[in-house]
C-alpha cells in the first residue's frame, strides 16, 4: 500500500477529529496498517478551525505530520480557503456542497458531494455528518474496508446511537460509489 496522507479540515463541533482518531484506529486494530494520527483546533471548543491529519501505510512512517495531503477533506469555506492549495497533485479533494464553494484546480480530483444535505434528509441529525464524510471517503479511496471502521463505532459509541452511526456510514459509502 502506498501512504496515504490525509488532511481532513472543518470547524469545529464537526468531528473530523473524531472522524480521522477512527480512521487510524480501524487501520491499526483491524487492518494491521500502521497510522499515525495529529490534530490542530482553534482555541474555541466549538466552531474554531479544526485540522486533523492521518498517514495511514503498511511500512514505517518517519514523521506524524501531513505537509502534501493526497487527500484533503474539506467540510467548510474557511478550511477549503486555507488547506486548498496544499494538496498533492493528483490528490482527492473532498467537499460537502452545502458549505463549501470550490475553485476549479486542475491538479487534483475534486469530489463535492451533498453529504450534510442527505444526512438531513436521511438521518436528521447533523451530527453524524462526519461520519458520512468518513464512508464516502472510504468509498472512494478503499483506505479500510467498511466493517473496520463499524467495529471501531461499535467499541466507542453507546449502543443507543450505532444504528444512526451505521446509516450515516451507508449513507457516506453510497454517495461515494455514485461518483466512482
Amino acid at each position: 500500500m502506498e501512504k496515504c496522507r490525509i488532511v481532513m479540515s472543518g470547524s469545529g463541533g464537526q468531528g473530523v477529529i473524531t472522524a480521522s482518531v477512527i480512521l487510524a484506529e480501524a487501520a491499526v486494530i483491524f487492518e494491521g496498517l500502521i497510522a499515525v494520527q495529529s490534530q490542530a483546533y482553534g482555541p474555541e471548543a466549538r466552531g474554531g478551525a479544526a485540522r486533523s491529519d492521518v498517514i495511514i501505510s503498511d511500512s514505517e512512517i518517519h514523521f506524524p505530520k501531513v505537509t502534501q495531503p493526497n487527500v484533503l477533506v474539506c467540510l467548510t469555506q474557511a478550511a477549503y480557503n486555507k488547506f486548498f492549495p496544499i494538496i498533492r497533485p493528483g490528490g482527492l479533494l473532498l467537499t460537502d456542497t452545502r458549505y463549501v464553494t470550490t475553485e476549479r484546480k486542475v491538479d487534483a480530483k475534486q469530489i463535492e458531494l451533498p453529504m450534510y444535505n442527505h444526512v438531513m434528509e436521511k438521518i436528521g441529525n447533523p451530527v453524524v455528518l462526519n461520519i458520512c464524510m468518513l464512508g464516502a471517503l472510504i468509498s472512494l479511496r478503499n483506505i479500510v474496508k467498511p466493517e473496520s471502521i463499524m467495529k471501531i463505532l461499535e467499541e466507542r459509541l453507546p449502543a443507543n446511537s450505532i444504528q444512526m452511526n451505521r446509516n450515516a456510514l451507508e449513507l457516506g459509502i453510497s454517495l461515494g460509489e455514485n461518483v466512482k
